[in-house]
């Protein structure tokens, strides 16, 4: 039987340790540039799981069925709730489904990329920028609606359009 001394266990633990953070960053790497070609293709969703409102407080939402997706220039902004009646959407919440107009991409010198776009559904529209920092796939988006003042901030992944796993509900 080999004994090892704390040393050893250490250098092996630190090593190790070397050794997941780097496949992490080879995966986030690997994912930023996937989120980064969905957005140059307009086939992405913003699946989102936690969502930050006006006045600071926040609350977890289920992904896939608070989303922001864009697919050429149809857009779907969706917001839902766990709350005990359905909304306009059947989900809790709102859903505006529209047309995508303005849509502009913008990477500053560190990489960060920022999309700004406005969704037109039946009579409400919504703004909406997304924020992406380099080397992530992990996204907020600011929506800030014309039906009322309240601006809210959702964060979770982009993702490429195939891979999305979102339910609609009713739109506006």
């Amino acid at each position: 039987i080999r004994i090892y001394d704390r040393s050893h266990w250490y250098r092996w633990s630190r090593q190790f340790d070397k050794e997941k953070k780097a496949a992490q960053e080879a995966l986030d790497k690997m994912l930023f540039q996937e989120a980064k070609e969905a957005i140059d293709n307009q086939t992405f969703v913003l699946e989102a799981d936690r969502v930050y409102f006006k006045y600071g407080t926040s609350a977890f939402v289920s992904s896939n069925t608070n989303f922001v997706g864009l697919d050429g220039d149809k857009a779907v902004v969706q917001v839902a709730f766990n709350v005990p009646f359905s909304g306009p959407n059947g989900l809790g919440g709102i859903t505006v489904d529209g047309n995508a107009s303005n849509y502009k991409v913008k990477t500053d010198k560190k990489g960060n990329i920022h999309v700004s776009m406005n969704v037109m559904g039946i009579g409400i529209s919504a703004q909406v920028s997304i924020d992406i920092p380099y080397g992530s796939n992990n996204a907020t988006v600011d929506i800030l609606p014309n039906f009322n003042s309240s601006h809210m901030t959702l964060s979770g992944q982009i993702l490429p359009l195939k891979k999305a796993n979102v339910f609609k509900g009713r739109s506006l």
